[in-house]
């Protein structure tokens, strides 16, 4: 139930507030005083838009609070509108939450039915959906959406497959080509850095090999130094001895023929640890496989380390293709199953649809006389089968009536005018909630001039059903009649003034006398009026 209901500061409301009887309220006062603007207030925090030029001039912001009081307790709402930047922001209980939370919540809040809600009744979507709405065994459209929902997912397995399959197979031959080409040069991850290194160390270890040679040539050429240091030791020992300051020099001498010494020896055995652990590839042969490996990377226009990647992709694209055929007819096999499972419950949904439209219409035509309609009044579903796959048929209903005897059946765009759809939808909101076990649970009933288009005893009944909807659940009604007015619990009068040149729209909260004068200003005012609102106030 909506308690209570504050807005300040949008458009001509500077501040308002309203608090709320549990029963029928309504509001009234002259067209164009701002009754409606203050439904659309509440539609605005619980989701809608609403333009930032509304927020009153010379304000930063605008927001509409209310407090509902629910079975699990009491909820505050409110919303704020920014004049700067047209963005808002929404509290839940001071908490902020999210414009999509609020409009989740909506449904259990309000439901706001107007000239746009007669619009909606017209199309045949939401004729539909009024239909599902009263299936006994709401289970079998979530079964009908499981089932589709799985036959859209073989679906789009299947489009993406062969999306693949027809992708890939317009490369199959440039991909049998790179295939070929790289199995003939068989890269391996790393090669063309492994021969880079090989090749170097054979270069070193053919100019190491020349250098040994020389050093070689050196110790023992024509004047070896090997035999110099011997023939130089022996004379430095006769030195040394005769002279033996030379001892230190002596000494020397000796440790450098024995370095020497140390030295031939290895070079003789050439340097340690330069082996090559491969097939002792020759420096030649290092240079053709480079060679090879540089040709392919110029044929494929990709690094060697991406050739060997692209192999495996190649040969993952080419076994798909193979594969695909298979995979294919697994799916096809997926796909008739799931088009048979969603075949059965269509078909129960279908019959489950039709028994239900049966006993719906008779409820609608019984509500529909009730508010002053022919005795004569039928309504029926006309069912259009609608293939959403093929051999799988949804049938989706469609409202026809007949107002008066002897005019064939048509929908309701076609014969139906305001007055009757306002009736028409008062039904359809009067049947929804008839079986609620909880009717603290039901939400806020909005009715914005519901009552256009009719007068005359149709009033009464029309009255007499705000009545009964009223003490089952909460209602609002904005209305130019006073027949419906004098039923209200409280009665608020919607006023637009001008003060020192600046115009402000005023609600009041109406009793006693005020009401009688309200009522009879609505009924035409005089004498004539002045009765009615007695008769009405009685």
């Amino acid at each position: 139930m909506l308690e209570l209901l504050r807005i300040k500061d949008l458009a001509l409301i500077e501040d308002m507030e309203l608090e709320f009887s549990p029963g029928l309220n309504t509001l009234t006062g002259e067209t164009g005083a701002g009754k409606s603007f203050i439904m659309r207030a509440v539609d605005f925090l619980l989701g809608e838009r609403m333009d930032a030029a509304l927020v009153r001039p010379g304000k930063e912001k605008a927001s509409v609070e209310a407090l509902f009081v629910l079975p699990e307790g009491e909820t505050v709402i409110r919303r704020e509108l920014s004049a700067e930047t047209g963005r808002s922001r929404v509290y839940i209980n001071d908490q902020l939450s999210s414009q999509p939370t609020i409009r989740d919540m909506r449904q259990s809040l309000v439901i706001h039915t107007s000239q746009h809600g007669q619009q909606k009744l017209l199309s045949p979507a939401y004729q539909a959906e009024v239909l599902d709405s009263f299936l006994p065994d709401p289970s079998l459209l979530t079964a009908r959406n499981d089932a589709l929902a799985v036959l859209n997912d073989v679906l789009e397995r299947k489009a993406r497959l062969m999306a693949r399959y027809e992708t890939v197979e317009k490369q199959r031959e440039f991909l049998e080509f790179q295939k070929k080409e790289i199995d003939r040069v068989k890269p391996r991850p790393g090669e063309e850095d492994d021969l880079e290194e090989r090749k170097k160390i054979l270069k070193d270890r053919e100019r190491a090999g020349e250098c040994l040679q020389n050093a070689l040539n050196i110790l023992h050429g024509e004047v070896g130094l090997l035999d110099a240091m011997t023939l130089l030791t022996r004379e430095m020992e006769i030195i040394a001895r005769l002279f033996p300051g030379f001892e230190d020099d002596r000494e020397a001498i000796e440790e450098l023929r024995m370095m020497l010494h140390d030295l031939d020896s290895r070079l003789r055995r050439g340097p340690e640890g330069q082996d090559l652990d491969d097939d002792h590839m020759s420096l030649d042969d290092i240079e053709a496989r480079l060679f090879e490996l540089a040709r392919l990377k110029r044929k494929l226009k990709r690094g060697l380390n991406e050739i060997v990647d692209l192999k495996s992709e190649i040969d993952e694209n080419l076994s798909f293709l193979d594969a695909c055929a298979l995979d294919l007819k697994a799916l096809k096999a997926e796909e008739d199953a799931a088009a048979k499972a969603l075949k059965a419950t269509l078909t129960t949904l279908g019959r489950a649809r039709q028994k239900a439209a049966g006993s719906l219409c008779q409820r609608i035509v019984t509500e529909l006389k009730d508010l002053g309609f022919s005795e004569h009044v039928k309504v029926h579903y006309e069912f259009d089968a609608r293939e959403i796959y093929p051999g799988c048929e949804d049938l989706r209903g469609r409202l026809m009536w007949v107002p008066n005897p002897g005019q064939p059946a048509q929908p309701l765009d076609k014969i139906a005018s305001g007055g009757e759809l306002s009736r028409f939808l008062l039904a359809l909101v009067t049947m929804n909630g008839e079986n609620a076990n909880d009717h603290d649970a039901l939400p806020t009933l909005i009715f914005d001039e519901v009552d256009a288009g009719i007068g005359g005893l149709t009033l009464n009944a029309v009255g007499a059903r705000l009545r009964t909807l009223a003490d089952r659940q909460q209602t609002l009604l904005i209305t130019h009649w006073p027949q419906l007015a004098g039923r209200a619990d409280r009665h608020f009068l919607i006023q637009k003034d001008v003060v020192d040149g600046a115009t402000y729209t005023r609600c009041d909260r109406l009793d006693g006398q005020r009401i009688r004068a309200e009522l009879s200003r609505m009924a035409g005012g005089g004498e004539q009026g002045d009765a009615l609102a007695e008769k009405l106030c009685r």
